[in-house]
């Protein structure tokens, strides 16, 4: 179960462009840092280490070192939790608002 202060770390990790991006490209496999550095080439390593270390401490990027090599993971299971938490029961309610909706607009017709 998170904490408050958890979600904080992920809607504050998940609210930079950036780091969606980086996201978006963990989405397609694991990545190790230098090869997001060259994807992100408009970006210095230092820049793109630090929008990793906040992913990381959102939880929503695992680290596993193998050498010298440092491996980026996607960990998407905060993302559903805060999905879980707050847009499934908000999306709910809007859908039903909507059904209803749709049933008063047919019963007029």
């Amino acid at each position: 179960m998170s904490t408050i202060a958890d979600d904080d770390r992920v809607f504050k990790a998940l609210a930079n462009a950036r780091r969606r991006a980086l996201l978006d490209c963990l989405r397609e496999g694991p990545r190790t840092t230098g090869a997001l550095c060259e994807h992100f080439a408009d970006m210095d390593r230092c820049t793109v280490m630090q929008h990793l270390k906040a992913l990381e401490d959102a939880d929503l990027v695992i680290v596993k070192r193998q050498g010298r090599e440092r491996w980026n993971y996607l960990n998407a299971l905060p993302i559903k939790q805060i999905y879980d938490r707050w847009i499934s029961h908000y999306a709910g309610h809007s859908l039903s608002i909507l059904d209803r909706l749709r049933s008063d607009l047919e019963g007029d017709a």
